[in-house]
């Protein structure tokens, strides 16, 4: 969670369901990749404002890395390889040629790209550490631009008429809603971003945008074979975790993707010349990158989340899972039948957040009292809300710790609320102040890029010391090499020190 105070408060409405309320028209505009009139969703202008509304909630969000080197970099290479996208040739038209572009690296551990309509890509930094060089970047950067080049959000908002998706119901219930770490993410997002993300991209576009991210990238000279590596990456990420990675759901499957960039590598390599890897300039950008969680944002620990930023904990239930996010911190009943939110609130009173919850349409206030909370003024309000799905309770507590207003909500079923209330109330009421220098204190892990200084199998490089979240084996992954295999003295090496 983010130290910064989000201007957002969680609407249960929200929580609860996401109705996707943008509804797509029909306008016949040029495709800058094949040239051809077709009809879209949106028209160009329409992209571009969707997109900059949209990024707004994208970086509250997921939060912006707070790197001025890295942020450069991506942007420069990112930069090349968009001057010789199907947006930037003298054939586009000026629209097109004359739309800027964004690229941000957002503040997340999860190994996920994408893009908006109108020229936004973000590329997180969990995706930078499992990067080995700058050729395999410009392909994955290329495949982004691909994206807004071909302008599929748009044509798959046409083709679904985006007011028709309608509900995604079951927020209690709907075990992909709460057990999906996509879904969730969604979810908390609401607004322009949620309903742009869910234009899922069909297969299709996936590769005609693994193309094209070739495309771009062998015109700027890169040897775009190595991103079968990359994609290989990608595969072994899948198989440890028993699941698809977030930003390949829609995609083709990894390993045919990895025999896909070798193909097209040996095609490109007759027409331009593939000398450009930029392996050291990658390793150079990606030493010191935070890797894993970064426990300045809250972190779990003996039952407990803390903030050190923020100086507060809170008990979690025990077998709760703890989805910590830069606007909030959600945590999910191991049935996924019950959750609670902790967010900041943008109210300047106890009184005045209770009353912007209570205020909304649809909820009922059973009853609602001052209280405190691990010694800190609070107030809470006890609600029902009916949604199409369900008659849904609410309890929410809202604290005032130093200078800001925290709102902790909790939320099931209303027949099966009782079941949940004392485990609610136990976090609700122990909101405290971490005054422990080792709290305090916590500092991220980071990435160190060493040189071999021998022989030997990758094990032996391994320290004892791994980030909480990091295995050996994951380690294994972001260097983009076997467990057990010979590493030759003189290669580099990504290796997490704190």
């Amino acid at each position: 969670m983010s130290s910064r105070p989000v201007p957002r408060h969680l609407h249960v409405a929200v929580i609860v369901m996401l109705l996707v309320t943008t509804v797509a028209g029909c306008v016949v505009q040029r495709n800058p990749v094949t040239g051809e009139r077709r009809a879209y969703g949106w028209a160009w202008s329409q992209e571009r404002q969707l997109g900059l509304q949209a990024d707004g909630e994208i970086a509250t969000q997921f939060g912006i890395y707070d790197d001025a080197e890295v942020q450069a970099y991506v942007e420069a290479v990112a930069e090349r390889v968009l001057a010789e996208s199907h947006m930037r040739r003298p054939d586009a038209e000026a629209q097109f040629r004359e739309t800027p572009f964004t690229f941000r690296v957002l503040d997340s551990p999860v190994v996920n790209a994408f893009a908006l309509p109108g020229g936004f890509v973000y590329v997180t930094r969990g995706l930078l550490a499992h990067m080995n060089n700058e050729a395999q970047l410009a392909v994955v950067l290329g495949h982004e631009i691909g994206h807004v080049a071909g302008r599929h959000a748009s044509r798959r908002a046409f083709e679904q008429q985006l007011g028709q998706i309608g509900v995604i119901g079951g927020a209690i219930l709907g075990q992909e809603v709460l057990g999906g770490q996509a879904a969730q993410m969604i979810m908390d997002l609401g607004g322009t971003a949620a309903q742009l993300l869910l234009l899922r991209y069909g297969r299709d576009d996936e590769r005609e945008s693994d193309r094209l991210g070739v495309e771009y990238a062998a015109l700027n000279g890169y040897e775009v074979a190595e991103a079968s590596e990359f994609f290989r990456s990608l595969r072994r990420i899948s198989e440890e975790q028993q699941g698809i990675p977030t930003w390949l759901s829609s995609h083709p499957d990894p390993g045919e993707r990895e025999q896909t960039m070798l193909r097209l590598a040996d095609e490109w390599r007759r027409e331009v010349n593939l000398h450009r890897t930029g392996h050291e300039e990658l390793m150079r950008i990606v030493d010191g990158i935070v890797v894993g969680e970064d426990p300045r944002q809250g972190f779990t620990q003996d039952g407990y989340f803390y903030h050190p930023d923020l100086a507060f904990r809170f008990p979690v239930p025990s077998g709760y899972q703890v989805l910590n996010q830069p606007s909030q911190v959600l945590m999910v009943e191991p049935e996924q039948r019950a959750i609670m939110g902790l967010t900041i609130s943008r109210e300047a009173s106890l009184q005045a957040a209770a009353n912007r919850f209570t205020s909304q349409n649809g909820v009922s206030v059973v009853e609602q009292a001052s209280t405190t909370s691990g010694g800190n003024p609070a107030r809470y309000v006890l609600a029902d809300v009916q949604t199409e799905q369900a008659a849904i309770r609410v309890l929410s507590f809202y604290i005032q710790h130093r200078n800001n207003i925290y709102n902790i909500i909790g939320y099931s079923q209303r027949d099966a609320f009782g079941t949940y209330q004392d485990t609610f109330l136990r976090t609700m009421t122990n909101f405290q102040t971490v005054t422990d220098s080792r709290i305090l204190d916590a500092q991220p892990y980071r990435l160190q890029v060493i040189t071999a200084s021998r022989t030997a199998p990758f094990q032996s490089f391994v320290p004892s010391d791994l980030p909480p979240d990091i295995t050996a084996r994951d380690l294994a992954i972001i260097n983009q090499v076997e467990i057990d295999e010979q590493i030759q003295q003189g290669r580099l090496l990504k290796i997490p020190t704190r």
